[in-house]
């Protein structure tokens, strides 16, 4: 357990990122598919995409992320996360969502947020699982101002909803320490 626990602990936030990452990038996407592999969805609808930004497509993505906010975010920010060795940009495929609606109609409603948990639980995974690696990462919501922006970057087809993206990177600087919580606040336990 202590393992788990120390896997949870250990994922921060963290923005100060750069490009020297401590693995290759063949050891960061054979584990982010074998993530992807692991991670649950309902009725192993498959409904999570990832696409991994790397090298210059990483820069590019970035320059065009800014460009499509028409100078409404700023430069320095968006430098930021250009900054890290690459981002992962996390969907769910709406045509997957729509077949199951169809074939299961008795839980048609629930597909969507289904998808949304998968995806959860994905992003969580793969960014403990890049922590683990020794690399740092962040999560940023962009979406859905560079959604057309990113489909088209990427040449992606339109069922796919991006949801995040997770530059990740080098550890450039330690995020500040958690502040302690009462999770008993938020945890009943009932017996």
């Amino acid at each position: 357990m202590d393992a788990i626990y120390s896997g949870l602990a250990d994922r921060r936030s963290i923005y100060a990122l750069g490009k020297d990452i401590p693995v290759s990038d063949d050891e960061v996407t054979a584990a982010i598919r074998r993530v992807a592999e692991l991670v649950p969805d309902a009725f192993n609808m498959k409904s999570q995409r990832v696409v991994v930004a790397l090298g210059e497509k990483q820069d590019a993505l970035w320059d065009a992320i800014y460009d499509a906010f028409g100078g409404k975010v700023a430069r320095e920010k968006i430098d930021g996360f250009k900054a890290a060795h690459g981002t992962v940009l996390y969907f769910y495929d709406n045509a997957v969502i729509s077949t199951m609606q169809e074939n299961v109609p008795a839980y048609a409603s629930n597909f969507p947020v289904w998808a949304l948990q998968s995806n959860g639980m994905l992003q969580f995974s793969v960014w403990t699982t890049l922590r683990a690696m020794g690399i740092g990462a962040n999560l940023q919501h962009y979406n859905p101002v560079i959604d057309d922006t990113v489909k088209e970057f990427f040449d992606l087809p339109d069922t796919y909803v991006l949801l995040a993206q997770m530059p990740f990177g080098s550890i450039e600087a330690q995020p500040d320490p958690k502040p302690a919580e009462d999770v008993d606040a938020r945890v009943v336990i009932a017996r």
